[in-house]
């Protein structure tokens, strides 16, 4: 089993979703460990939903392990810290890294604009 510690940028993980009760797969991007708090998640939202044409589709041969059950989109403008491991259900599987870069610059556009 990955600890909280051990989750790093490509992982996907199911977690605790900041917009409803339910859980819901998020996209690691970044696991900075910071001295008072420790290790703190940033992760986009991923999604089983269509309705946005600037999702991501991720396809079968961008996981690195086996792919999630369902056709799922990353939102790249729904970035979410996860600061504790009560946040984090389970790890599910992982991004290949070109993909989990493809995210990176999608984000970092949004951000950036």
């Amino acid at each position: 089993m990955t600890t909280f510690e051990e989750l790093e940028r490509g992982d996907i993980v199911w977690a605790s979703d900041p917009l409803s009760e339910k859980g819901r797969p998020m996209l690691v991007l970044g696991a900075p460990r910071f001295p008072t708090h420790g290790v703190q998640l940033i992760t986009v939202l991923i999604s089983t939903k269509t309705y946005h044409e600037a999702a991501l589709t991720l396809r079968d041969d961008d996981y690195e392990g086996d792919p999630l059950g369902e056709r799922s989109h990353v939102l790249p403008w729904s970035l979410a810290t996860l600061n504790s491991a009560a946040d984090v259900d389970h790890y599910l599987t992982s991004l290949v890294d070109d993909r989990t870069e493809d995210v990176v610059s999608q984000v970092i556009d949004y951000i950036s604009s």
